[in-house]
């Protein structure tokens, strides 16, 4: 009898094989439940080519897609670096391209979505990443362009889909797809999110990311579902050519005086805690066990209420307020972009200063309210918390201001990256609102060892500073 592969559930199931070719074939255990052999989905383009280097005669029964054309109604002209990734990427079929944002990843999925001609399924973080797709898509294939996601249940063979809802669909649709895209694939090595990788046999696989590291180390893992590295190109290498050339200012601001004392004070409680509990932010798991440990005593809880105080302070100080409030008015008839480390203080500011406010609680019709009155000049400046982060193409903004913001470097490229898609005559601008002699200030010197933002210049904490220079 000769062996049969079967897709059941997001995983794969063996029939027929016999003991010395099971010795040839990796990932593949007895299971006992169903009494056959059974290997992840994720596996069905090494056992296919196992089976068929070792002349093994097999009836694939998994896949449920065939060949297919998607030729281009319009030409595309890639940049050299395109190309470059393109031709990489073919290769092998499988891998991780880093490209920075505006640098035109969409465009090198759809021309390897041409080149590769299987069925594709499409995976993006949010509705309004899944609908920016589809406009592209649309406008490059005669192909209809099927939805996943924010209640469309509509599969063709070119899908857009959000992690969510590939999840949800992979244990049935995992075997009618030939490639699998990843956009900002560096969610993909997440708890949930991996099993849209692991539960589809597609054998070709496009990982697309401005930064691939991860705050967990789990780029391997991202390699292991996705493909190696296969390309990648930095923010600085494609600045004043393909993106917008730009500058990164940092500007370390005073806290006022009745600040400082709550902040030494809250840190003292904080870090003594830390101290005395032998706690190592250095460690793995650092993170998780400093929260056991407050949860333990009365002592912890005020430690852990400390630590949240103290960021809060640094990260929110009224001195940043009235720093920003000084380069609004610098930036009179630029577009810029606020940022925030959370609702709260972007709220805060939309509230102090008049300003429309973008976080993931904005209803749909009014976010795109805000992005066409933005895109227009109505609204010459947005404030967001995170959920301009990602994707949401707003083509026209020259300036950020970070006012607060995480440890991570990704997510700092990333809103760098909002400000870079090039136009005649553009200059961008980061500013980066740093609270002087904080934790804040010492996270970011960390952050600034990265690639794009070398050439930073730091401010001194002064207030009525002249910006002419970035003019």
């Amino acid at each position: 009898m000769n062996l049969s592969l079967y897709f059941d559930k997001g995983t794969l199931l063996l029939y027929g094989a016999e003991e010395d070719q099971l010795t040839l074939l990796e990932a593949v255990d007895w299971d006992e439940r169903t009494q056959c052999y059974r290997a992840p989905a994720v596996d069905y383009r090494r056992l296919v080519t196992t089976l068929r280097e070792q002349k093994i005669p097999f009836q694939d029964h998994a896949r449920k897609f065939s060949a297919a054309t998607f030729p281009l109604k319009k030409k595309i002209t890639p940049r050299s670096f395109q190309q470059e990734a393109a031709d990489t990427w073919m290769t092998e079929q499988r891998g991780v391209v880093a490209l920075p944002t505006g640098a035109g990843k969409t465009i090198l999925a759809v021309m390897l979505i041409a080149k590769t001609g299987r069925p594709t399924l499409i995976h993006v973080p949010t509705i309004d990443l899944m609908r920016q797709w589809k406009e592209v898509l649309s406008e490059y294939f005669d192909s209809p362009i099927g939805l996943l996601g924010g209640g469309i249940n509509d599969i063709q063979p070119i899908t857009v889909a959000t992690y969510d809802s590939a999840l949800i669909h992979v244990t049935h649709k995992g075997n009618q797809f030939g490639l699998l895209v990843f956009d900002e694939c560096h969610h993909l090595p997440g708890e949930q999110y991996q099993f849209t990788a692991l539960g589809s046999i597609a054998p070709f696989r496009l990982g697309l990311t401005a930064t691939p590291e991860r705050a967990d180390g789990k780029e391997a893992h991202l390699y292991e579902l996705c493909g190696s590295l296969c390309y990648e190109v930095h923010i600085d290498e494609l600045s004043g050519r393909t993106l917008a050339p730009y500058v990164v200012e940092t500007i370390e601001v005073e806290m006022r005086p009745n600040e400082r004392e709550q902040y030494e004070t809250a840190r003292e409680t904080y870090t003594n805690f830390l101290r005395k509990s032998r706690v190592n932010f250095q460690h793995p798991n650092g993170w998780s066990i400093f929260l056991r440990k407050t949860s333990e005593s009365p002592e912890g809880r005020e430690a852990f209420k400390a630590y949240l105080l103290q960021k809060k302070l640094s990260q929110a100080s009224g001195a940043k307020i009235d720093r920003l409030w000084e380069l609004i008015q610098h930036h009179q008839g630029d577009r810029m972009l606020v940022f925030t480390q959370d609702n709260e203080m972007a709220y805060d500011i939309g509230r102090s200063f008049m300003l429309p406010v973008l976080t993931h609680h904005t209803k749909l019709p009014e976010r795109e309210a805000f992005l066409k009155a933005f895109r227009t000049g109505e609204y010459p400046i947005l404030v967001t918390s995170k959920v301009l982060n990602e994707g949401v193409d707003v083509p026209d903004a020259n300036v950020g201001v970070i006012v607060s913001g995480s440890g991570s470097i990704r997510e700092h490229v990333q809103r760098l990256g909002r400000i870079l898609r090039a136009r005649p005559g553009k200059q961008a601008v980061l500013y980066e609102l740093v609270s002087g002699d904080t934790g804040e200030y010492f996270t970011n010197q960390r952050r600034r060892k990265h690639r794009a933002y070398e050439g930073t210049t730091v401010l001194p904490n002064q207030s009525g500073q002249n910006y002419s220079q970035i003019n």
